[in-house]
């Protein structure tokens, strides 16, 4: 299951009291309110360590965000044995992965959501939040004790804030890291570099070193040609390289600002200094043949099939495609091909782990606040999704079936079953034939968890990113909600404009003695506009605190 971690600085924080806890900031206590009418099937004495499970026989409704990779079946191990633990079953409104986000807006415009939306991205929850149509959740952090525990325990206040909106509440359940987890980077023929006798590329100008030196050996060959270009040109390549320069993020993960700290303010991301050089790097790469253009708008098998018949060295990747793409595909076309995942190569930002320690998350239907299960369905969500035990439930399943633990206690994988290809030939599959380890109900927690189905090289990764700095967050810009409508009118043209002369500078369709032209384009696209909108409700929060 890929994951589009948001690390999309949330864009619309929200105005904050000066409270400490982390049920401050406008939250309202869940203890001020009279829920003696919405506690059927809650636990009197639920907390940290508590297993869950409800007096009587509960079901919640959930939209389901069903994967192809491991298509929805009403047998699997999951919905029993969460059942029997919580006395809880789910009432699953299924929607393909590819209609996701669509059919949510349909069901929410029409008040027929599910009570629980999970699989929401930050930014997504916005456009629901005027309308009444999801909870403030943070008013319900005391029914939450896992919750409110890991967010205090591992000093996540500052992220939790750049979710709030401007009435100081925010509407989204994120999933949580202990530690920020970055996975994608470069997949580099390892074989190709002993052969011409190079190192592992360090900064991304040791990338442009080392592309240089290969095609020199491999005068026919692009030594890059890139994937995950759909639906925006060159989506991961453009983020990796925006947040390598300090700016929010760009490609797949494009944000209108970025965070100034030296200059206390936010500046327009697609129109810094640093992106210019970011597009002055893609375009050198190109010019010299190193880099294929075809990269920004082919597909993905395009690109996995020049990689696999040797028509290129490097490419974009994760975990999960280095094992289950690039290897298997090398593996048929040519055995002795050597391909592995680099940490991040390090640009003008320095050695910083740009990943967020939120995650996608969840929304709650605000009918689910007059049901008379409210407070039983609060402290289930904290469970599954917020408890130890329920996060490795959701994860690796149950004991002596779907794994068992070693000597130190550490959960591994059942002999008869495999995920990612940790046990190769084995004829159960984690998440095909039980339902664990699903996205739906799986992320975020301890990065031993977290790293579960990492292979021993993925962890080693992830020791070499969470040793360099973690990116701060950006301070919360709460909107209000007129602002939001006129910010939301000015992003699409803004956005597809950067989309398209970024572009035609990487592609030298545009010459770069055009760039102030092209900011001149931006402003009349209402860019500086945009810029006093954000600002102004930065300085707005800052005045309220």
């Amino acid at each position: 299951m890929f994951r589009r971690s948001w690390r999309h600085a949330a864009a619309a924080a929200a105005v904050l009291l000066a409270l400490g806890s982390v049920t401050a900031c406008g939250d309202d206590s869940s203890d001020s309110e009279d829920l003696s009418e919405n506690r059927a099937g809650a636990m009197e004495n639920y907390a940290v360590g508590t297993q869950f499970k409800a007096t009587e026989p509960l079901s919640f409704s959930v939209l389901y965000n069903n994967h192809p990779n491991y298509p929805l079946k009403e047998d699997w191990l999951f919905w029993t044995e969460l059942q029997s633990r919580t006395n809880v079953s789910l009432e699953k409104v299924s929607v393909p992965l590819s209609d996701y986000n669509q059919k949510r807006s349909l069901l929410i415009g029409a008040g027929d959501a599910p009570l629980l939306i999970p699989k929401t991205y930050p930014p997504d929850v916005h456009a629901y939040v005027s309308s009444g149509a999801i909870l403030p959740v943070s008013d319900y952090l005391d029914l939450m004790p896992n919750l409110k525990d890991k967010i205090e325990k591992w000093n996540l206040k500052p992220e939790i804030d750049t979710l709030r909106q401007q009435d100081g509440k925010f509407y989204l359940l994120p999933g949580l890291h202990e530690k920020p987890w970055h996975e994608y980077s470069l997949a580099v023929r390892t074989d190709i570099l002993e052969e011409l006798n190079l190192e592992v590329p360090k900064t991304w100008d040791d990338v442009y070193t080392m592309l240089k030196a290969m095609k020199a050996a491999h005068p026919d060959v692009y030594p890059f040609s890139d994937r995950f270009s759909q639906p925006n040109p060159a989506g991961n390549l453009l983020n990796m390289l925006a947040v390598s320069h300090g700016l929010a993020g760009a490609g797949w993960n494009f944000q209108h600002v970025t965070w100034n700290a030296q200059a206390q303010q936010f500046e327009y991301t697609a129109a810094t200094e640093h992106y210019r050089h970011m597009l002055e790097y893609l375009n050198k790469l190109v010019a010299e043949k190193l880099l294929d253009p075809e990269s920004f708008t082919q597909t993905d098998d395009l690109a996995r099939q020049k990689l696999a018949n040797g028509k290129s060295f490097v490419i974009s990747s994760n975990a999960q495609t280095l094992v289950n793409d690039y290897r298997p595909d090398l593996a048929a076309t040519n055995p002795k091909a050597k391909i592995t995942k680099i940490p991040l190569p390090v640009g003008p930002a320095g050695e910083i782990n740009p990943a967020s320690r939120l995650e996608n998350g969840m929304m709650i239907s605000s009918k689910a606040r007059e049901s008379k299960n409210f407070v039983a369905m609060m402290q289930f969500v904290d469970w599954l999704w917020y408890s130890d035990e329920g996060q490795e439930f959701a994860k690796w399943g149950v004991e002596g079936t779907t794994f068992v633990r070693d000597a130190a206690g550490k959960p591994t994988l059942a002999p008869d079953v495999d995920m990612i290809g940790l046990n190769p030939g084995a004829p159960k599959h984690l998440q095909k034939d039980f339902g664990f380890g699903n996205g739906v109900f799986s992320y975020g927690g301890k990065p031993e968890l977290v790293q579960g189905f990492f292979s021993p090289e993925e962890q080693e990764f992830q020791q070499v990113m969470n040793a360099r700095a973690p990116k701060s967050p950006p301070p919360p810009y709460p909107l209000s909600d007129e602002e939001r409508e006129q910010v939301s009118l000015w992003e699409t043209p803004l956005k597809d404009h950067v989309y398209q002369a970024t572009l035609q500078f990487i592609l030298g369709q545009r010459d770069f003695a055009q760039w102030d032209a092209y900011v001149a384009e931006l402003k009349s696209k209402s860019m500086d506009a945009y810029l006093e909108t954000v600002n102004g409700a930065y300085k707005r929060f800052q005045e309220n605190n």
